[in-house]
């Protein structure tokens, strides 16, 4: 009878010590197209209520559900559509992860230990950078944005679409290197400082790879070269005084158009969207706050969201991005990325992702702000959401009337 008792006790901690075997920081790697670019993960829970998640700066990017039994991890990110499957052995986790770009990509991780300094004093670099380029979105130039403290640094790279979320690193043998993967936009920066005070830029991404050479803003000013693009200037409308004109299906089916009864002399956001856009992700739960703060003043969110044709079918990724960041405002379906100007013809340069359209109680287009900066985006960040606020609050202070 002992024994028996001995055999149930140990049967009954064994889901727990099999979530000690996973609980806490790991340090990991996603090979991306032959290379190896390091990450941190974490989990917590344990058998079928395991949570795992992967760090975008301090933020926790969280898996929607999770199972760790026998060895076998899953982790699944609906709000992605993506699920990572991995075997611990040895103290190692083993597995892939994807799709991402429709492939899935390998992961090994391990657990984290502290990372071991360099030594040598580094160079400071912290502040603003400009970094020179030919985008297809028609920027001459992006920022880059850095934060250090000795030896440690975190960066991003912000476009007109947005930023690529935070890289970290540190330096050693004369260049910083920094990387990131929160479930999306895999990325590996170098930042080599120059003799004649400039940043030599290495960036592996989901893009490929380039080189690029950032400048401080005054440096690039005095060579005469042009700054990154004005978002709130990229995008515009053929007609400021033509009201905008959507019409689209939401999940249910149900067509809703700008004509509606609900949007009738009211402020209205058009946000459009793919839940595949990271930077998408990164505005949805701040639009969510926004609607909630002001839904009771006559205001709306309409969230126009373009898909691939799969997701067009099943808008399985669109609907947990939805639970995901607690949206309540009106979600339709635009049609696929590649549509988006046949679909809303009003639009001039209506090339990023996301882009947002502030309208007037009379239903015109007021403002438009291209792309989002993320919280990587530091006070970049901060004056978007408050530019975002003051519009929102300046356009509700109006009448019908006056907006005409």
């Amino acid at each position: 009878m002992r024994n028996r008792t001995r055999v149930l006790a140990l049967l009954c901690i064994a889901p727990l010590a099999m979530a000690q075997d996973l609980a806490g920081v790991w340090d990991a790697t996603i090979n991306f197209d032959g290379v190896e670019i390091p990450f941190r993960m974490g989990f917590s829970g344990d058998g079928t209520k395991l949570q795992g998640w992967f760090f975008n700066g301090d933020d926790k990017v969280l898996s929607t559900s999770g199972t760790y039994q026998n060895g076998s991890l899953t982790l699944n990110f609906a709000h992605y559509a993506t699920k990572l499957e991995a075997t611990l052995k040895d103290g190692r986790l083993e597995g892939q992860y994807g799709p991402v770009a429709k492939k899935t990509y390998p992961i090994q991780a391990s657990r984290a230990v502290p990372a071991a300094g360099s030594g040598a004093a580094a160079p400071v670099i912290d502040g603003d950078w400009e970094i020179a380029v030919k985008s297809p979105k028609g920027e001459s130039a992006w920022r880059l944005i850095v934060r250090q403290s000795g030896a440690e640094v975190s960066a991003a790279i912000l476009r007109v679409d947005g930023d690529t979320g935070t890289l970290t690193g540190h330096y050693r043998d004369g260049q910083f290197a920094l990387s990131h993967f929160s479930g999306a936009r895999p990325s590996l920066l170098t930042l080599t400082p120059t003799s004649d005070g400039a940043l030599a830029v290495s960036l592996t991404s989901l893009h490929g790879h380039s080189d690029y050479t950032a400048l401080r803003p005054e440096a690039a000013r005095a060579k005469g070269l042009p700054g990154p693009t004005d978002p709130s200037q990229h995008t515009s409308v053929k007609d400021p005084s033509a009201p905008f004109v959507f019409s689209f299906p939401d999940l249910n089916g149900k067509l809703v158009s700008n004509t509606d009864a609900r949007f009738e002399g009211k402020v209205v956001v058009v946000n459009v969207l793919g839940s595949w856009c990271p930077n998408c992700h990164d505005e949805a739960p701040f639009l969510a706050e926004l609607y909630r703060a002001h839904r009771n003043e006559g205001f709306e969110v309409v969230a126009i969201s373009f898909e691939e044709g799969e997701q067009l079918k099943d808008p399985a990724r669109l609907r947990a991005f939805i639970r995901q960041y607690g949206i309540e405002y009106t979600v339709l379906l635009g049609g696929e990325p590649s549509e988006l100007s046949a679909k809303l013809p009003q639009a001039v340069n209506l090339n990023s992702w996301p882009t947002t359209f502030f309208l007037g109680r009379d239903g015109r287009v007021r403002a438009v702000h291209a792309g989002f900066p993320g919280r990587a985006s530091g006070r970049l960040h901060t004056q978007a959401v408050e530019e975002f606020e003051s519009t929102v609050n300046r356009l509700l202070t109006e009448s019908v009337r006056s907006s005409r």
